[in-house]
């Protein structure tokens, strides 16, 4: 969250190289799950952000389905990210915090 901060939050930082995917869903409650259930165990702490991408960017990508019905999410590879980032309008918003 310190790094999509300081980014004024317009971006989502670069991946690391464990990382070689970014995994946006589609789903508030999917991503809650996945922010208090999956990331508070692993690192202390989750967030759920909202944000909206160009619709012409994401037209690249297919919707993939990760489990249940909610659980879709687009595959955007790390090399991608940069044009994500461009694609994003406004700013990333904060909808919930999780401990």
């Amino acid at each position: 969250m310190r790094l999509i901060a300081e980014a004024g939050y317009r971006a989502f930082p670069p991946r690391l190289p464990e990382q070689p995917i970014f995994y946006p869903v589609l789903h508030e409650a999917y991503a809650v799950q996945i922010a208090r259930d999956w990331n508070v165990k692993a690192s202390g702490a989750g967030y759920v952000t909202r944000f909206a991408v160009r619709r012409s960017f994401l037209d690249s990508y297919s919707i993939q389905q990760a489990g249940g019905r909610e659980h879709l999410e687009y595959w955007i590879p790390a090399e991608d990210l940069s044009a994500f980032n461009k694609a994003i309008v406004g700013e990333i918003e904060v909808i919930a915090e999780f401990r």
